[in-house]
């Protein structure tokens, strides 16, 4: 009996090694015993000789309290999704620290840690929510289709927006805003990126002579914010017409219909 007791892990270790994962931002299993020696204000060898020299032990006894060592997210992801849900249901004004830590699971100093402050974590939030990734995606092995590319381009737009109705209105209100801020320099870093994937697509249809030689910022502006706006002032139609608002698919269809008309070259023999 005694032996077990001289062998077991003390609590105070297996709180150090939550700690250490949760100011990483990493599962548990990842966390190096370096840190979580620092977390527990010991050396490593200190730390090595208390679970017997075995990492084994200690992933043991962290498994024995009730925690999974590699099943929970990051702190990072974690207090993401959690930013975002609390953007969606109060309003980006409503995004503390303190509310996201208390949704996320976390202390408020390991948001520090990840993020470096509240702008981090909204530009982090403005990141994952964006749909640039599904665009460049999209438009990176395109088909020749133009019409069917065009239509799953505003399909990504909607499923993106929907994930978090409020988030894109509040990326753009701080756009608008504060010309420094996350959203203005979430922006200027994207933008480029844009203009390579889908910007780089529609200059390959103006080249074939399907799309007209528009400035490429203004085509850019034609095939992406007719959708984006009307998604965003959507829910506030809906109540407002009930019934006489068109849905979501025929919405997609609408708008890749008046697209096509307003920058394509016409062409009786082409689909688009």
């Amino acid at each position: 009996m005694s032996d077990a007791k001289e062998n077991a892990i003390s609590p105070s270790l297996v709180q150090a090694t939550v700690e250490a994962a949760e100011q990483r931002g990493e599962a548990i299993a990842d966390v190096p015993l370096t840190a979580i020696a620092a977390a527990a204000g010991i050396s490593r060898s200190t730390l090595l000789r208390r679970i017997g020299g075995s990492r084994r032990r200690l992933d043991e006894a962290v498994r024995a309290a009730g925690i999974d060592l590699g099943g929970r997210q990051p702190v990072r992801a974690r207090a993401v999704v959690a930013g975002a849900q609390k953007i969606s249901e109060a309003g980006i004004a409503a995004l503390t620290l303190e509310s996201v830590a208390d949704a996320a699971g976390c202390s408020v100093h390991s948001l520090y840690v990840t993020f470096g402050g509240r702008d981090g974590l909204l530009a982090a939030i403005f990141e994952r929510y964006s749909p640039l990734h599904d665009l460049e995606d999209l438009t990176a092995d395109a088909p020749g289709d133009l019409r069917a590319t065009v239509r799953a381009i505003y399909r990504a737009l909607v499923a993106n927006i929907e994930r978090e109705p409020r988030v894109t209105p509040a990326l753009l209100a701080d756009l608008f805003s504060r010309p420094d801020g996350p959203a203005s320099q979430i922006f200027q870093r994207f933008f480029p990126r844009l203009l390579a994937s889908v910007g780089a697509w529609l200059s390959g249809h103006v080249c074939a002579n399907r799309l007209r030689p528009l400035p490429l910022p203004l085509l850019l502006q034609q095939l992406l914010g007719p959708l984006a706006v009307h998604m965003l002032v959507r829910p506030a139609w809906g109540r407002a017409l009930g019934g006489q608002l068109p849905d979501v698919d025929t919405a997609c269809e609408i708008f890749t219909d008046t697209f096509l008309r307003a920058v394509a070259v016409p062409n009786p023999e082409s689909e688009a």
